[in-house]
């Protein structure tokens, strides 16, 4: 029954994301091909072929995190702040996929990295989601004790931690994206939400746009956020899983 249950669900979701997407994705397709054949017709020296290799390598050296900025071009993705980042997200496998390791010494070091790493990371999650519920059951003791309140302190201590949490953790970090990088405020929710919980699309990710200049704390703030919203949402997650069993 479980399994039908989950399988009914991921397909109610298939169903309802191919009736909101699937129309966007065949309009930018034609988008796409008709920019396309128009560039070839206007600009008669260009091969498709050389087009394509072009269009290639314009993708390749995106996900190097190198971009093009008139006659040069932008690097940063792999300074200190950004391999920082980087690390984060890859122990607390969040794995956005917008910058991947293009050496093999590399890739052999974030396997390696990894896999004590995310070990690492989990103990680290847990023990800052268990002082988190210690302090919600200390602040509940203490009203217990100062105005004899029995369910109702736990209640409402309860209360208080969800909200701050979603303060902290979702409401009021999109209103920095919105100063920082531009984004909508819907857009900064989806962001902290598809990080917390590490689903991690890619498609919104902090600090890549060359366009614009981030201050030196930026993302080392964004990754204690990261480390503390996680541990919050999986407690949350933890309440919800209690409750479906």
């Amino acid at each position: 029954v479980l399994l039908v249950a989950y399988v009914g669900y991921v397909g109610l979701g298939a169903g309802v994301l191919q009736a909101l997407e699937r129309p966007a994705e065949v309009q930018a397709a034609q988008q796409l091909l008709q920019q396309h054949w128009e560039l070839l017709a206007n600009h008669t020296c260009l091969q498709p072929p050389a087009l394509q290799r072009l269009i290639q390598g314009i993708i390749q050296a995106y996900k190097s995190g190198i971009t093009l900025q008139g006659n040069s071009t932008s690097l940063g993705r792999w300074d200190f702040s950004g391999s920082f980042f980087f690390s984060i997200s890859a122990i607390t496998t969040i794995g956005y996929g917008n910058l991947s390791p293009s050496t093999a010494a590399g890739r052999i070091f974030c396997i390696l990295f990894a896999l004590f790493g995310i070990p690492l990371n989990l103990v680290l999650l847990n023990e800052i989601g268990q002082l988190m519920l210690l302090g919600v059951q200390h602040c509940a003791h203490h009203l217990e004790e100062v105005f004899h309140w029995q369910k109702k302190a736990s209640l409402l201590i309860k209360t208080c931690a969800l909200v701050t949490g979603l303060l902290l953790f979702l409401l009021l970090p999109p209103l920095l994206f919105f100063d920082k990088e531009g984004w909508s405020y819907e857009e900064g929710f989806y962001y902290s939400f598809i990080t917390l919980s590490t689903i991690g699309f890619g498609d919104y990710v902090i600090g890549m746009n060359p366009d614009r200049t981030y201050p030196g704390w930026y993302k080392n703030v964004i990754s204690l956020w990261i480390l503390f919203g996680m541990a919050w949402l999986a407690l949350i997650i933890k309440f919800c899983i209690n409750f479906l069993e």
